[in-house]
């Protein structure tokens, strides 16, 4: 086990544990899809109340949101984010505080997410009531990370546009890693989560009788030719060291076997770190869609932009690395991209200087136990490790005050229809 006892911000962080895990079990019990986080944010808004100093605030960009606000008038201000919503998942585990939401379950971490924001809120509100800080710290629990409205957009856009982020110097937040082990924490400078775009083709033929197919044009016979075309993308389009893939999820056609369809529909993502590469690859697809063209068919594509790649600041990558360090000095640091998965505080990271870890989760029982799957769990002594790391990284910042080339302002421009 990794652990360094005799740092205060350790000792608190432990001594909140039990709380943490009911907090936690609280969560998991009782999911709630995106945008609809009613019973758990007033858990945490009611939480938040009870906390020394904290002014709290509900409905800031989406219903369901909650932000609470610890000040001291004057300084640096950072902001600490976490996300609450759950998953259309069938929850496959047994233990006693299993999910009682049939079919949603907390199967990506959320619930830890929440469980360690409201400890640092617990923490840093002891700092500022003695007065050993100076500044702000803004406590962001935003609904809906993992699903879009009708507009395409999750719980980050909607707040960043309504405002929360503004006057904030730096943000930061964590996600759980069942990929490693606790005692460790995984980091990246830069790109470290995936551009996420869907999107939806048809391909229109004629169609016809299946006994024959000469008299008419077949979209399925074209799909063939376009799947190999898209594909062939990622491995002969895009540069070599740039991250990017193509992968489809649906295919839909026909109403019987022996009628040949008048149209075919497939329907997929778009994964990519650059800019650069987000839109050749959209434009790759056309392509790939265009040769239906020559074969007699002609097609539609629509391709609708999710959230944009977390990009880490280095600059705050380096405050979780001291924090860690100094609690932690046997910590086991992995240096790597998160991968192609989504995360909308890209959002966040597109506005200001901020940075997201992985936090060393996995349990100790031998099972695979994937983010999105039926039978996702995570050690739970990470907890605290989880609040004495933000936490720290806080006061560093709120005592070191920001950097001059810290303070990053860009205008975000998040299209609503």
């Amino acid at each position: 086990m990794v652990e360094h006892t005799d740092h205060p911000t350790v000792l608190q962080a432990n001594e909140l544990s039990a709380k943490l895990v009911g907090w936690r079990r609280r969560f998991h019990q009782n999911p709630e899809l995106s945008f609809q986080e009613f019973r758990t944010s007033r858990f945490v808004a009611e939480s938040l109340s009870n906390i020394k100093g904290i002014e709290v605030e509900m409905g800031i960009g989406v219903e369901t949101s909650v932000v609470g606000t610890l000040t001291s008038g004057e300084g640096p201000v950072i902001a600490i984010r976490a996300d609450m919503d759950a998953l259309p998942i069938k929850e496959e585990n047994t233990f006693d505080y299993h999910s009682k939401n049939e079919g949603v379950m907390h199967a990506c971490g959320h619930d830890a997410h929440t469980a360690i924001l409201l400890g640092a809120a617990h923490l840093l509100a002891d700092k500022f009531e003695k007065e050993e800080l100076k500044g702000t710290v803004k406590f962001i629990f935003q609904p809906a990370e993992e699903a879009t409205d009708e507009k395409g957009l999750s719980g980050s856009p909607y707040m960043v546009q309504a405002g929360v982020y503004d006057h904030v110097d730096a943000a930061i937040a964590l996600h759980m890693c069942p990929w490693l082990p606790d005692g460790s924490a995984q980091v990246n400078d830069g790109y470290s989560m995936a551009n996420v775009d869907v999107f939806t083709a048809k391909i229109f033929g004629t169609g016809g009788h299946g006994a024959y197919p000469e008299l008419g044009t077949d979209p399925i016979w074209m799909l063939g030719l376009v799947m190999q075309a898209l594909h062939g993308i990622v491995s002969r389009k895009l540069p070599a060291l740039d991250a990017g893939v193509i992968s489809i999820g649906q295919i839909h056609a026909g109403t019987a076997s022996n009628i040949i369809p008048n149209e075919v529909v497939i329907a997929g993502t778009i994964r990519s770190y650059t800019t650069e590469a987000r839109d050749l690859l959209s434009v790759e697809l056309k392509k790939a869609l265009s040769i239906v063209g020559p074969m007699g068919g002609s097609y539609s594509l629509d391709v609708e932009r999710g959230e944009p790649a977390l990009n880490n600041d280095a600059r705050i990558n380096r405050l979780f690395l001291k924090s860690m360090e100094e609690m932690y000095p046997e910590l086991q640091i992995v240096k790597r991209p998160f991968g192609m998965g989504g995360e909308d505080f890209g959002y966040v990271t597109q506005k200001l200087p901020g940075a997201l870890f992985f936090l060393g989760s996995g349990t100790k029982d031998g099972i695979k136990r994937d983010l999105h799957t039926p039978n996702f769990d995570l050690d739970e002594s990470s907890l605290p490790k989880g609040v004495a790391i933000l936490t720290q990284t806080a006061i560093n910042f709120l005592k070191d005050g920001p950097h001059p080339s810290l303070i990053k302002k860009m205008e975000v421009k998040i299209h609503v229809s």
